[in-house]
């Protein structure tokens, strides 16, 4: 009988499918469109599973202070990543600056559109209504845009009129769905939308330069390490680029 049952676990190893490794992502809202065609071809390439939580990068920095079991994280914004590697929370040595992106003023489809620059009247383009931006003052996507209407001398005509959301792609929904007439996102956010259109391009010099750092944290797999890599090749970059993100210089 031993030898039988032996026998029998011996075949199961052939013939049992072998479980997938896999990896656990903690990514900016921002990034669902393009991350998850890339983690789709990833697991095709390499039969390993990818799973994505997405949020703003204030909720996942977070998290993983409390204790949440990320493999890898990727940030819309240097300051949270800044705060998890003083918390010793990350793998110093893999931080890499993944991506860039831009600002953009949007509307519905057919929405005339401008310049942004200083003395722009967005309060008559608004007409009554809200401005919808990310959480101006944790979200980095609300941070960036404040910045920029306050560098463009807009912030105090409009702040009482601003619809704060959790993360940026709440705030796209609500041009998207009609509730807000314009919003302030990022490039890559407005292609990934048909239901609105580009009013302006915020030029980069009203508001800090927006970068997506990313890292293995501290509890990571093996698995993590290869698919960071992955982010970082040519394919998964050309994904990247037809998404709108940019690559940092260098």
């Amino acid at each position: 009988m031993r030898c039988l049952i032996a026998a029998l676990a011996f075949c199961a190893l052939f013939t049992a499918p072998v479980r997938a490794e896999g990896v656990l992502v903690f990514a900016a809202a921002s990034l669902k469109t393009a991350l998850d065609e890339i983690a789709a071809g990833y697991e095709d390439t390499t039969r390993h599973e990818v799973t994505i939580s997405y949020a703003a990068s204030s909720v996942l920095a977070r998290q993983i202070q409390a204790g949440a079991p990320a493999d890898l994280i990727i940030s819309a914004n240097e300051d949270w990543m800044d705060v998890l590697q003083g918390e010793d929370l990350i793998e110093v040595a893999s931080r890499v600056d993944l991506l860039g992106n831009g600002l953009v003023l949007i509307g519905a489809q057919d929405t005339e559109p401008t310049e942004i620059a200083v003395g722009l009247d967005l309060i008559t383009r608004l007409n009554g209504g809200y401005l919808a931006m990310a959480l101006v003052d944790a979200v980095p996507a609300g941070i960036y845009g404040k910045a920029a209407l306050q560098n463009l001398g807009l912030w105090n005509d409009v702040e009482g009129q601003i619809a704060q959301t959790d993360n940026v792609r709440a705030a796209l929904a609500l041009v998207a769905t009609g509730a807000a007439p314009l919003g302030i996102v990022y490039r890559s956010d407005a292609i990934a939308e048909d239901r609105v259109g580009v009013i302006g391009t915020i030029p980069e010099k009203f508001h800090p330069a927006i970068i997506y750092p990313a890292a293995l944290t501290i509890s990571s797999g093996p698995e993590a390490l290869s698919f960071l890599t992955y982010l970082q090749g040519d394919e998964a970059q050309a994904e990247f680029l037809r998404q709108g993100f940019s690559l940092p210089e260098g």
